[in-house]
């Protein structure tokens, strides 16, 4: 399974966009500082993940919050009434 995960920076209001086929792992490599463009803002805890069959809908899944950015906007907001 490959999956679409934003995570939330626990210090900062900062948020990241990732896919991977490993998802607890990859969450301990942003906590550990070992993910260049995350390090500056640890610790994170996933806010949202979404499961996919195939790694060419995750990655485009991916894309489209990164690039439109509006559904990432609204995954945050729903986020942050919790």
């Amino acid at each position: 399974m490959w999956y679409v995960y934003i995570i939330k920076s626990e210090g900062k209001k900062w948020y990241y966009v990732g896919s991977t086929n490993r998802l607890a792992e990859r969450l301990q490599e942003h906590n550990k500082g070992l993910v260049i463009s995350t390090k500056h803002y640890l610790p994170f805890n996933f806010i949202f993940t979404k499961e996919f069959n195939l790694e060419k809908n995750a990655r485009d899944y991916e894309r489209l919050l990164k690039d439109k950015r509006i559904e990432k906007e609204r995954i945050i907001r729903e986020f942050e009434r919790k």
